[in-house]
C-alpha cells in the first residue's frame, strides 16, 4: 500500500467537529455515515451497471471485445486522481468536495468557476441518468410503447422518488445507497460471473485480438472506444461531498474514494467480460441495438430478464439518489460561503432531517426542467450528456492542477492519509492522465466544447459582474498554512 498513515488529530483527543472548527466551519449535519455508507454512495454514483448497459454496445461496435481494456486504463488513471483528492479531503474534510478543495488550494475565483462548471455537470448528469433509466422502468411496468410523454413521466417520477428518499435524511440516504450497492453487485458481478461459469461461448483470447478492420487501423479504432471507461469512473468524489456526515472523515473518506474505484473497476470487468464471453455470435451482437438484453434473454429467458430489469431499476434509483445528494451538498457548501444567488435560502439545513432541503429541491427541479426541454427537443439529450462528462473531468483536473501548483510552492499535505514521498510523482501522473482524458473527451466533440464554453462564459460573466468572491469571508488559499499549523499542533 503506497499510503502512509500518520498520527491524526482525533488520536490526540480532537473530534471531527474540532477539526472542522479549526478549518473555519461549524456543521449542522448529522454524522451517521460509516466508510461503507460513503463507499455505497460513491459506488452507486459511479454505477458500473448503468455505465456498462449504456456503453457496452458502443464498445463492441468500435473496438469489439478489446474495448474492455479501457476499463483498466481509465480505472488506473482515475485512481491516480482519487489518490490526489484523498490527500486534499484528508486535510480538508469539508462538505461539498470540489468547491472547498479548490477554495483552499487555489482561491475564491478559481473555486467559483470550477464549482460552477461542476454543479451544472452534476445537474445534467442527474437528468441523463433519469432519462436512461426511464425505459428500464417502463419495461418493468409492462409499458409496451415508450412514447415521449411516457418517457418524460417516468424520468420525472425517478427524480421525485429520489428527492423524497433524500429528504428522509442522512440515515435514509445511507440505507438506500447500501441497497443500491447490493443491487449493483448482484446485477453486475453476480450476473457477470453467472454468464462466465454457465453460458460461456468464447475464449478469453477474444480480448486480445483485432475484432474488425486491419491491424494497421486498430489504434484509431481502439481510441474510439475510450468512452467505455471515461463515462464510468467518476462518482468516487461524491464520498467527499458528504464529508461532514461521515464519522472520522479525514481518514474514512479517502478510504471510501479508493475503494469505490477498486470495487467499481472489478465489478465492471466481471460484467463486461461475462457478456462478451457469453455471446454466441459476437459480430451479430455488435450490430444489435440491444446487445445486453439479447445476451440475457438467450441465457436466462424472459423471466430472468425481467428480474434483472428490476435490479437495474433499483440501481438507477440509487444512482439518481446519490447524484442528488452529492449535488445538494455542493450547492450548500457553495451557498454557505455566500457565493451563490439566494445563498441564505440554499444554505439552510433542516432541523428535522439535518440535510440541505432547499439545495435538494434545486438538485431535483433543475433536472426536471431539463427533462421537459429534452421532451420538447430530444436531440438535446446528446449534447447535454457530452457536456456533463467533459465538465466533470474539467473540474477534476482543476483540483489536480491546483494540488500540483501547491506542491511546487511547498505544500506537504498534513491530513491523516498522505502519499508521502510519492505524492509529487502521483500528482504529475494524475495530471498527465487527465490531459489525455480531456483530449479524448473534448477535442473531437464539438458539442462538449460548446457546452463547456457556454457554462464557463456565463459563469465568468456572473463572477465579473456580481463579484460573489467579495461577499465571502471564509478561508481560502491556505493549504500550505493549514498544513504547517496542523503539523505544528501534533
Amino acid at each position: 500500500m503506497i499510503l502512509k498513515r500518520k498520527v491524526t488529530m482525533s488520536q490526540q483527543g480532537h473530534s471531527d467537529s474540532a477539526h472542522l472548527s479549526a478549518l473555519g466551519y461549524e456543521s449542522n449535519y448529522h454524522r451517521s455515515m460509516s466508510v461503507w455508507s460513503a463507499l455505497a454512495l460513491g459506488f452507486t454514483y459511479l454505477s458500473p451497471l448503468v455505465a456498462i448497459y449504456a456503453l457496452f454496445g458502443l464498445g463492441l461496435a468500435t473496438a469489439g471485445p478489446s474495448s474492455i481494456w479501457w476499463i483498466i486504463i481509465v480505472g488506473a488513471g482515475q485512481l491516480l486522481v482519487a489518490l490526489v483528492m484523498g490527500e486534499v479531503v484528508s486535510q480538508f474534510p469539508i462538505a461539498g468536495g470540489i468547491y472547498p478543495w479548490m477554495r483552499r488550494l487555489a482561491g475564491k475565483k478559481s473555486a467559483w468557476l470550477t464549482a460552477w462548471v461542476y454543479v451544472w455537470a452534476m445537474l445534467v448528469t442527474i437528468t441523463s441518468v433519469a432519462e436512461f433509466g426511464a425505459p428500464f422502468l417502463g419495461t418493468v411496468f409492462g409499458i409496451s410503447e415508450m412514447t415521449p410523454e411516457v418517457n418524460l413521466a417516468l424520468s420525472v417520477g425517478l427524480l421525485v422518488l429520489a428527492l423524497l428518499l433524500n429528504l428522509g435524511g442522512t440515515k435514509m440516504l445511507a440505507r438506500i445507497a447500501k441497497i443500491g450497492l447490493a443491487a449493483e453487485l448482484i446485477g453486475v458481478v453476480g450476473m457477470g460471473l453467472y454468464l462466465l461459469i454457465f453460458h460461456r461461448h468464447n475464449d478469453f483470447s477474444v480480448f486480445f485480438g483485432v475484432f474488425q478492420g486491419d491491424v494497421a487501423d486498430w489504434g484509431p479504432i481502439f481510441l474510439g472506444a475510450a468512452l467505455v471507461g471515461l463515462f464510468m469512473f467518476y462518482g468516487f468524489e461524491a464520498c467527499g461531498d458528504v464529508a461532514e456526515e461521515v464519522a472520522d472523515a479525514a481518514r474514512e473518506v479517502p478510504k471510501a474514494m479508493y475503494l469505490t474505484i477498486l470495487v467499481g473497476g472489478v465489478s465492471a470487468l466481471a460484467s463486461f467480460s461475462g457478456y462478451v464471453l457469453a455471446a454466441p455470435d459476437l459480430e451479430a451482437l455488435a450490430a444489435s441495438a440491444t446487445p445486453i438484453p439479447d445476451v440475457l434473454t438467450a441465457a436466462i429467458g424472459e423471466g430472468g430478464m425481467r428480474v434483472f430489469l428490476i435490479i437495474a431499476v433499483m440501481a438507477f434509483i440509487s444512482c439518481v439518489l446519490s447524484l442528488q445528494a452529492a449535488a445538494s451538498r455542493l450547492l450548500h457548501s457553495f451557498a454557505r460561503d455566500k457565493m451563490l444567488p439566494a445563498s441564505g435560502w440554499l444554505s439552510k439545513i433542516s432541523d428535522r432531517s439535518k440535510v440541505p432541503t432547499n439545495a435538494l429541491l434545486v438538485a431535483s427541479i433543475v433536472p426536471i426542467i431539463l427533462c421537459v426541454i429534452i421532451y420538447a427537443d430530444p436531440t438535446t439529450l446528446l449534447p447535454i450528456t457530452d457536456f456533463a462528462v467533459a465538465g466533470i473531468y474539467v473540474a477534476f483536473q482543476a483540483v489536480v492542477l491546483a494540488a500540483l501548483v501547491n506542491r511546487f510552492r511547498g505544500w506537504k499535505p498534513a491530513g491523516p492519509w498522505t502519499l508521502g514521498g510519492l505524492g509529487m510523482i502521483i500528482n504529475v501522473l494524475a495530471l498527465a492522465y487527465g490531459i489525455f482524458a480531456l483530449w479524448q473527451l473534448v477535442v473531437p466533440d464539438v458539442l462538449a466544447q460548446n457546452g463547456i464554453a457556454i457554462v464557463l462564459g456565463v459563469g465568468a460573466l456572473y463572477l465579473f459582474i456580481a463579484r460573489p468572491d467579495r461577499r465571502s469571508n471564509a478561508p481560502f488559499s491556505d493549504a500550505i498554512a493549514v498544513a504547517n499549523k496542523m503539523r505544528a499542533g501534533k
